[in-house]
């Protein structure tokens, strides 16, 4: 079978919200670096039942089994002896790594405590792997035709054995495959609209495989090819990918994994344009997003927070008899608030939003996610209203970018 990985990240702490499982992210990359693409990710608790399950379906599915975590000293370090009994395996005491933990205390003047020498239990036939950071040795078994490797939990150690230990012999094992992506980073589009126009396409092909990825205001699509030769590889990524790319058209903002505020900030520095915000719903969102990226002050002079009516009168000069007559949500209130700020403070882009981020101030007329963006530029002023689902923060954060996205189709066209 073609050469995958499986990952199976041990640790009952890992199945808790105060840790997160990084190791498996790391060697995911690393595996995808010479080829070897993963299938899957597990995290296991330090129940001898549950990972036994998971040793053991892992097995029969994946020839290439890696496992962190679990080789400490304590009760809990239970990813040996489960390894051994469920690859029938003894567990021998290995006198040379047994001296090794020795010593390491012995450096340090202390004795070694005696839970220390489980650590030195090795499966039969495993090869060693030195861990030159810690005391749990890493191991390396074969089982048929797969491969099983255990690896230290604390990245510290991990990180180092397998590069020094592992990455040699996988790299040997991957042969000439490689593996390269390509990323499309949308905005505009909900993700089962954006499927359906460009599944036609991605549905043809098996290699490269395509993943689409939604999370709030934003879908991202992936493209994964796997080859004899970068130029291969690229190709294959070429052939979908352009068909994908012109498909998406301008809703596409990146090709890299950027952010939208940096690709606002790029082509605000492009045009050598400036620019300033008056927020409401928001609270200054849009304001702290464009001033993420480092040097954003070549083009953010300004952002106002206007969020009572009265702030709306004093700082942006909205008139109270348009506040009376349309309501502080309204395609006027964001237009007004656009043109003043971008007046007030002699920028090129003014960008005013007003809404009801929730969850109360919803009325039949203006629910609950109403929102009116505006941005004013050289070429006039534009704006757009919204209806956002979800809580107050998810309301806020699409309000935003909505708001970024509209800027950078104004900017696209001056």
């Amino acid at each position: 079978m073609p050469l995958t990985a499986e990952i199976i990240a041990i640790g009952s702490e890992l199945l808790t919200s105060q840790f997160r499982d990084t190791n498996s992210s790391y060697l995911t990359e690393q595996l995808n670096q010479i080829g070897i693409p993963v299938s899957m990710r597990s995290i296991v608790g330090d129940q001898e039942s549950n990972l036994k399950h998971a040793i053991r379906a892992a097995l029969d599915r994946s020839p290439l089994v890696i496992m962190t975590g679990g080789l400490g000293p304590t009760e809990d370090d239970v990813t040996r002896k489960v390894v051994a009994q469920t690859m029938r395996r003894q567990l021998v005491l290995n006198d040379d790594v047994l001296q090794t933990i020795q010593s390491r205390f012995t450096g340090r003047g202390r004795e070694m405590p005696a839970n220390n020498a489980r650590q030195a239990l090795v499966p039969s036939e495993a090869d060693v792997l030195d861990n030159a950071n810690g005391t749990a040795p890493g191991l390396w078994l074969k089982q048929g035709q797969t491969t099983v490797i255990l690896l230290p939990g604390p990245p510290a150690e991990l990180e180092p054995m397998f590069e020094e230990s592992c990455y040699p012999r996988l790299l040997e094992m991957a042969g000439s495959r490689v593996l390269m992506r390509r990323l499309y980073r949308t905005t505009g589009l909900p993700e089962s609209v954006l499927d359906s126009r460009i599944g036609p396409i991605y549905t043809r092909y098996k290699n490269p495989e395509t993943t689409v990825l939604a999370k709030l205001g934003q879908v991202d699509v992936h493209l994964s090819a796997a080859a004899r030769s970068p130029e291969e590889a690229e190709s294959l990524l070429e052939e979908v990918g352009s068909q994908i790319d012109q498909e998406l058209g301008d809703y596409v903002f990146a090709r890299t994994d950027q952010e939208l505020e940096e690709v606002v900030g790029m082509y605000l520095v492009m045009r050598e344009a400036t620019i300033a915000v008056a927020e409401s719903c928001t609270g200054g969102l849009l304001a702290q997003r464009l001033t993420n990226p480092s040097g954003s002050s070549r083009y953010f002079q300004s952002g106002i927070v206007t969020y009572s009516n009265q702030s709306k009168v004093d700082l942006a000069g909205i008139p109270p008899l348009l506040l009376e007559m349309q309501g502080a949500v309204s395609v006027e209130v964001a237009r007004g608030l656009a043109e003043s700020i971008r007046e007030s403070i002699d920028t090129t882009i003014g960008v005013g939003i007003t809404g009801i981020a929730g969850p109360t101030g919803g009325s039949e007329e203006k629910p609950v996610g109403t929102v009116y963006v505006a941005v004013a530029g050289p070429n006039g002023t534009s704006h757009r209203h919204f209806v956002f689902p979800g809580r107050r923060d998810k309301v806020r954060w699409q309000s935003s970018q909505a708001a970024l996205d509209m800027v950078r189709r104004h900017l696209m066209d001056m």
